[in-house]
């Protein structure tokens, strides 16, 4: 690609939206412009970087290319220019630059599972012995397989009262939420319906009158003689390193005896899936329910509940072993959330690639090959 090409889609693609960031530091202290500061950062972070050192050594050693894409006139900032910019930066302003380009290379089809979960930053407190760490909530789109978009806990809170704020800042219209038992809550389902989505919250033992209307609701069509016509039924069975996976899952939609009791909003059914695995001789079972909003379909239910994990396994996963993050020890201001939202930008940014190798190699290869790094900056919306 030639380098005015290149000039010419970057300039309309990510640095469009941080344009808009508002610069904290005081006007006689900004040697570098923050966009200078901004897109150095996150393309640092997407090849390989973990501290504002890292930033600094990336800086120096890519400036013929960013010279092409920035004005560096004053140079490359140094790594306690990022250290400070990032400390003092309103997160706010990044999450909102990072949940507006996501949405121009998102497409939320109807029906997508969108599933929220919160992790913490364990690296993240300020002093030893200190548990407040930084706890992020992220919403992850498991067919776009990327983040929608993620924010803080407050410090005295949990993500109860962060997954309501979530919601709201996000177009979930259409999408299907699923949360963990956390989030199995009627605030959380009520906001979740008032932006136009349908939920699917785990149960567990946390809300033991639910627990009970459900195995109630379960007992009530199993004594009916219509049972294979209220309850629908699906079953999958994996193999693979060893260990046979059979899931089963039943879904029931005659709840007499639970809207009554809960008044969940707009509660629509209750799913049960039986998990039973094989390794070896052994044999364990494992049962999960939920309550849902939208009366699926028995493969429907089964399939949402598996794409829930999908969170774990290709966001917090891949944040841990490949971007490092619980052992990053950037803290200082609001610098670790900054740089949260810079690995959930540089994640995306990966992921919407062509390329079929592994998360760590895109990254290396982002690093040492200009083209490969062309190929991510410029990947247009689908």
């Amino acid at each position: 690609m030639r380098t005015e090409d290149l000039k010419k889609e970057w300039r309309g693609s990510v640095m469009e939206y941080f344009a808009d960031i508002s610069d904290p530091r005081v006007s006689r202290t900004r040697a570098h412009p923050l966009v200078n500061v901004l897109v150095i950062a996150l393309l640092a972070v997407l090849c390989g970087g973990e501290s504002f050192v890292d930033m600094e050594d990336f800086g120096e050693s890519k400036r013929d290319l960013l010279e092409d894409l920035l004005d560096l006139g004053s140079g490359i900032p140094s790594h306690d220019t990022f250290g400070r910019v990032f400390a003092m930066l309103n997160p706010a302003t990044l999450e909102e630059a990072f949940r507006r380009w996501t949405a121009t290379v998102a497409e939320l089809s109807r029906g997508e599972v969108v599933a929220i979960d919160g992790k913490s930053l364990r690296r993240s407190f300020q002093h030893a012995g200190d548990n407040a760490f930084v706890h992020m909530v992220s919403a992850w789109a498991t067919k776009n397989h990327l983040v929608l978009g993620q924010i803080k806990t407050d410090a005295k809170s949990n993500e109860i009262t962060a997954i309501p704020r979530l919601i709201e800042l996000l177009n979930l219209k259409g999408t299907l939420v699923t949360i963990d038992a956390m989030g199995c809550q009627k605030d959380i389902a009520e906001a979740i319906v008032s932006a136009g989505a349908d939920y699917m919250l785990a149960v567990k033992d946390n809300q033991p009158s639910l627990v009970a209307a459900v195995e109630t609701a379960f007992q009530q069509a199993a004594d009916d003689p219509a049972f294979d016509e209220i309850v629908a039924f699906a079953e999958t069975t994996d193999q693979g390193h060893g260990r046979t996976e059979v899931r089963r899952c039943l879904v029931c939609s005659h709840l007499d005896g639970i809207t009554a009791q809960e008044h969940w909003t707009k509660l629509a059914s209750v799913v049960r899936v039986i998990v039973e695995r094989t390794v070896g001789s052994k044999t364990s079972t494992e049962v999960r329910s939920y309550i849902c909003s939208r009366r699926l379909s028995a493969k429907a239910a089964l399939a949402a509940a598996r794409a829930h994990w999908g969170i774990e396994n290709e966001l917090h996963w891949v944040l841990d072993v490949t971007f490092h993050e619980d052992d990053c020890r950037v803290r200082a201001g609001n610098a670790a959330e900054n740089f949260a939202v810079l690995r959930h930008f540089a994640l995306n940014m990966l992921k919407r690639t062509a390329s079929t190798a592994s998360m760590r190699r895109r990254r290396k290869l982002a690093g040492w090959d200009n083209r490969f790094l062309f190929q991510v900056l410029t990947t247009s919306p689908d």
